[in-house]
């Protein structure tokens, strides 16, 4: 049997708070937009202005401002992509990986403080939770697809944020 709708609605309003402070935080504390950004670059072998921008999903001129301001810190190396001249290839430099692994270390400890009065059972039994609601989103998105390939006036399609029709990705 599903879960009931009270139970769902719980479960909403505690996920939107937890993300709602997530965000916060990454809005307040100038290091969790860095360390995102210095993940992204570092899960790639250079990386288009452009590519971060859409994987944040954020205006263009939003990255270069921060690619700037990595670079100046010595975080990032920036090339001129070969390919297209009009537009540049970002790395990682060692002090950005060391950048990296700092924040990452800091936001581990950060996390660890929220969960420091948890038996680890319940770390566990949270972190397969979330491991499987992402799970169940990704499968009623790709869902969704197909049935918006199916039929596309099914009024999944939406207006992106550079105004293009697209089709939804994400049920949430």
């Amino acid at each position: 049997m599903p879960p009931n709708q009270s139970d769902v609605r719980a479960m909403v309003v505690a996920l939107f708070t937890t993300n709602a402070g997530l965000d916060r935080a990454r809005r307040r504390i100038k290091g969790a937009g860095t360390l995102r950004l210095l993940q992204i670059v570092a899960g790639r072998d250079g990386i288009r202005p452009s590519e971060i921008a859409d994987l944040l999903e954020v205006h263009p001129s939003l990255v270069t401002r921060q690619v700037q301001e990595l670079e100046a810190g010595g975080y990032v190396q920036v090339a001129e992509d070969p390919a297209d001249r009009r537009s540049c290839h970002i790395e990682l430099t060692t002090m950005g990986v060391h950048e990296l692994r700092r924040l990452e270390q800091v936001g581990l400890e950060r996390f660890a403080e929220f969960v420091a009065d948890w038996e680890p059972s319940e770390v566990r039994t949270f972190t397969a939770l979330l491991e499987k609601l992402e799970t169940s989103k990704a499968a009623v998105a790709a869902r969704e697809r197909a049935l918006a390939a199916q039929s596309p006036e099914s009024g999944a399609r939406t207006r992106g944020r550079r105004g293009k029709l697209a089709i939804a990705r994400e049920p949430l």
